[in-house]
């Protein structure tokens, strides 16, 4: 099978959609189909086989982040030679768009991953948040609904989309991960790296440092945590707009030394840092799914994590972590706990690792080639 993927987003910039991209594409080619993408370009981009890239313009609030412009007199030609089976979205602006529009164009079937809660980023919009808003969902429903397939990471996310008022096929298929390699991980990486001391407990977040991200009620949480146990620091990996805000944040906390921020990794050395931490903590309130915590548990790391959309089917609490409300103190008392109990803390970090294996990549894989094999039979059987 010959499938176009479409994105708004991919390498080198670093993200929960990227990372999904990279993996179904490793396991789908594994498979033996045929993966092109279409893409933004990137400064210092390097050509890629089956990678093609639009001329793209630096994002105005995120300088590392490129927006296509979707457009290029070379795409079809190279869409007649490439005669796809199959179109995958994964944006519903720009270059999904464009892709939809082939889609149509070309009478194959057109699918969408719905990634993001886009109506939660208005806040990078300056002014009329609100009504962005509204006209965000609304582009988002009509847009799912002129798919043949809508998939959502969770089954929460699946709801949400049905309140959106999305009538067109939904199937809920998370990102895999890749188990064997998240267990690969070096478990002194991150105190070599920083002079961590050895005593010291170290607190794990993976995540771009956007305000959606909600980094600042992790540092106020850590606050009091570090208060409680000295022996615990918190490790940031990711960068992103509120990066240089955060770090001023912690010099005022007086927490410098105790909170690292690594910058931007390459995706081998996040995995040493899943696996030479000691507790995974997340508390973002805008994820459909939260890959990171489920990389995290792979590593056998336990998770404390905000309760909130597909975060909630990612942790099961009291099992492999704890979820909570967004509430201070109810988030720092369960961070507490797993660096006071040991036995508690190894306890769970065993079974984050056996619940992990629930979602490996290849198995996402195949459900999400039954799906595309299920889209060509129907356009056949109105075709013939």
């Amino acid at each position: 099978m010959k499938i176009g993927v479409f994105t708004d987003s991919y390498l080198p910039y670093t993200s929960g959609v990227v990372r999904s991209i990279e993996v179904f594409t490793r396991e789908l080619t594994d498979m033996g189909h045929d993966i092109y993408i279409f893409a933004p370009s990137y400064p210092r981009c390097q050509k890629e086989n089956r990678v093609f890239r639009f001329a793209s313009l630096p994002a105005p609030t995120n300088p590392d982040y490129s927006l296509a412009i979707p457009f290029s007199i070379k795409l079809r030609p190279v869409m007649r030679k490439l005669d796809l089976d199959i179109i995958h979205v994964h944006s519903p602006f720009l270059l999904g768009r464009l892709g939809a529009k082939y889609a149509r164009r070309m009478g194959i079937p057109l699918v969408f991953t719905f990634h993001t809660l886009y109506d939660q980023y208005v806040h990078y919009v300056p002014l009329g948040q609100e009504i962005t808003k509204g006209i965000t969902r609304r582009v988002c429903r009509d847009f799912c609904n002129g798919c043949d397939l809508v998939i959502a990471p969770t089954e929460i996310v699946a709801e949400h989309l049905v309140k959106l008022g999305v009538k067109a096929r939904i199937e809920s298929i998370p990102t895999g991960i890749e188990i064997d390699k998240l267990s690969s991980g070096e478990k002194n990486w991150l105190r070599e790296k920083y002079s961590i001391r050895s005593d010291k407990k170290i607190l794990l977040f993976v995540g771009r440092l956007g305000v959606e991200k909600n980094v600042n009620f992790l540092l106020e949480a850590f606050t009091a945590i570090h208060r409680r146990r000295q022996e615990s620091c918190l490790v940031l990996v990711g960068s992103g707009p509120e990066e240089e805000k955060l770090k001023k944040k912690v010099r005022r906390l007086g927490l410098d030394g105790e909170v690292i921020f690594t910058g931007k990794l390459p995706w081998q050395e996040v995995v040493h840092c899943y696996s030479s931490s000691d507790i995974f903590v997340f508390t973002s309130v805008t994820e459909t799914q939260g890959l990171v915590i489920v990389e995290a548990k792979a590593a056998g790391r336990p998770v404390v994590a905000v309760r909130a959309y597909g975060v909630s089917e990612m942790v099961e609490d009291g099992s492999d972590g704890f979820l909570t409300n967004l509430e201070l103190d109810e988030f720092i008392e369960k961070v507490v706990l797993l660096l006071s109990d040991d036995c508690l803390r190894e306890k769970m970090s065993l079974q984050a690792k056996e619940n992990a294996r629930k979602i490996s990549s290849s198995n996402c894989a195949l459900k999400l080639m039954a799906c595309y094999q299920s889209l060509l039979v129907s356009k056949q059987d109105v075709s013939g």
